[in-house]
């Protein structure tokens, strides 16, 4: 879902942008950098068909990278760090073989869609380390599973919603169904119903699926027919097929003046969206729709799995889980208001003291 300028992520938008635009791989090829000492240190990342800049999985992924490579003090390239962009199923695996080719020790798979193109790589090389983002591959000893408790910082977002919606109407788009979106779903709405029973409130969830992570235009029709049915906050779950509400939120606010209590919000994911959340207002005004980002730590999980490769400890044949406690996932302080922001900081510790159970499913 993957799953974007970033206030509390480990690389700016704007250094990330640059170095997008002058690094981008596609499909089976790689490009530039230079030339590094340290080999076992080398690591490279698959991204899934949304891109390196999709403004989610992929990006946040790709910053932990570079952040990666500018704590070891390596460079971009041969025995360095490098991503491999796929733009379709079919370059997953000739990137990873790319990657094993050029001699990259430690390789990414970013997002549960590689999990077989990963396992299949790590049974034939095993002289080589392999992560799966998103996904479990059992088994394997030189193979780690990376995964998020992103339902804790979805029902973060969920008492945020609640609290910020005028019409008693919020909305869910999540990409497609599986047990990875079912987090940020259930999280969601689990974080809505708890918060409206407190305050008394009925508040409707209206909840729909692209079918897609890349669906834009589908997204973009969801998302008007929720408006019309008086949401005015939609919490997305869907890669970069997001962007579709994103710009349908926008076409709603721009025939609005910047303070209208009419004005739509949208709840970003994975990365810190606010970038996408820019427009003018009707009088004129520069203003964000993008309420809050739920942040899913590909970036820290990316870092901290290279890391210890560095250090010569990957944690093969190991399932790690990122959540509250290591920032593994988070809230982005975004535009929510100050007294709604300490609710939402109120509820991180009753999940981490186990006073609140969230939902998985």
């Amino acid at each position: 879902m993957k799953k974007f300028k970033f206030k509390q992520v480990l690389a700016t938008g704007t250094v990330l942008a640059a170095g997008i635009a002058l690094t981008a791989c596609s499909g089976a090829k790689q490009n530039g950098g230079g030339s590094n000492k340290k080999s076992s240190a080398s690591v490279a990342l698959i991204t899934d068909i949304a891109g390196v800049d999709d403004h989610s999985f992929n990006q946040s992924g790709w910053e932990g990278m570079v952040a990666y490579g500018k704590s070891q003090g390596l460079k971009r390239g041969t025995n360095g760090y490098q991503y491999f962009e796929s733009s379709s199923a079919s370059d997953f695996t000739p990137n990873i073989n790319q990657a094993v080719a050029a001699g990259y020790k430690t390789i990414f798979g970013v997002g549960y869609s590689l999990k077989g193109a990963i396992a299949s790589a790590a049974k034939k090389h095993t002289d080589k380390n392999f992560v799966i983002i998103d996904d479990v591959i059992k088994g394997q000893k030189n193979v780690t599973s990376a995964n998020f408790k992103s339902q804790d910082a979805s029902y973060m977002a969920g008492v945020v919603a609640a609290r910020t919606t005028k019409t008693n109407v919020v909305g869910f788009i999540g990409g497609v169904h599986g047990d990875i979106v079912d987090l940020f779903d259930a999280g969601f709405t689990k974080g809505v119903q708890d918060t409206a029973k407190k305050m008394g409130k009925k508040i409707t969830i209206l909840n729909q699926y692209v079918g897609s992570f890349t669906a834009a235009d589908k997204e973009k029709s969801i998302a008007k027919a929720m408006f019309a049915k008086k949401a005015d906050v939609i919490f997305h779950a869907s890669g970069s097929a997001g962007q579709g509400l994103f710009s349908e939120a926008k076409s709603v606010n721009e025939e609005l003046p910047a303070n209208s209590s009419k004005k739509v919000w949208v709840i970003g994911v994975d990365s810190d969206q606010s970038s996408l959340g820019k427009y003018k207002s009707k009088d004129g005004k520069k203003s964000n729709l993008c309420l809050t980002s739920v942040m899913t730590g590909v970036n820290v999980a990316v870092k901290d799995i290279a890391t210890k490769a560095a250090k010569g400890k990957f944690p093969g044949g190991k399932q790690l889980v990122y959540g509250l406690k290591n920032n593994g996932v988070y809230l982005t302080r975004g535009y929510v208001a100050d007294s709604i922001w300490k609710q939402a900081q109120t509820a991180r510790s009753q999940i981490l003291a186990g006073k609140i159970s969230v939902p998985s499913k």
